[in-house]
């Protein structure tokens, strides 16, 4: 009996664009319940989508990715889960931009052998390498931005006038809490979070 195909995507983050990815697997004809899109960080294998896909994959099925940095962004566990997914669950891996890696390729020759585990290897080098070197970018950005003052972050909430002097106002007595409340239309909780966000 033949296994199901499936599919796993990945972009780091919500700015970047999975696509193309998405592109080039739906020319495969799968199912589009066993495509599964995440937008997580690679460095960590904690990913809900992607352990989702593990639970389902069986022995026999083919499980199809763009390139092998889609894994993740980590060098040892790159190999691990690779060797999980094809030594002990018994996936079949088909890697979108280096055929040469696709496990259902019979391979006779020890040259051979050796020749598609050193790619693997030096794809998963890259991928760690890859994430080091952004990582260190914006870390230099970051040191940057602080060195010539720049507010990094969300910017901070600006409140109204209006807000501020009631506050101010009951916090120098010159109203009562329900006053203040009542000028500003909101409830006691939300009144004080103001308050305390307004510090």
């Amino acid at each position: 009996m033949q296994g199901k195909k499936y599919a796993y995507i990945r972009v780091s983050s919500a700015e970047q664009n999975e696509a193309r990815q998405i592109k080039e697997i739906t020319k495969l004809g799968i199912n589009k319940n066993n495509i599964f899109i995440e937008k997580a960080s690679g460095k960590s294998f904690n990913r809900q989508k992607y352990n989702q896909m593990l639970n389902l994959l069986n022995a026999g099925d083919t499980l199809y990715i763009n390139s092998i940095d889609r894994i993740g962004r980590d060098y040892d566990g790159i190999i691990s889960e690779w060797n999980k997914l094809t030594k002990e669950t018994k996936v079949t891996i088909k890697v979108l931009d280096m055929p040469l890696l696709d496990t259902d390729k019979k391979i006779d020759n020890l040259l051979d052998r050796f020749l598609r585990d050193m790619t693997l290897l030096t794809l998963a080098f890259q991928a760690e390498q890859e994430w080091q070197n952004i990582k260190s970018r914006q870390e230099a950005g970051i040191a940057v931005a602080k060195e010539m003052g720049k507010h990094l972050g969300r910017p901070k909430k600006k409140y109204s006038d209006k807000e501020i002097k009631v506050i101010s106002d009951w916090q120098q007595g010159f109203i009562t809490i329900n006053e203040a409340m009542q000028k500003l239309n909101k409830k006691k909780s939300s009144f004080y979070r103001l308050v305390q966000k307004t510090k």
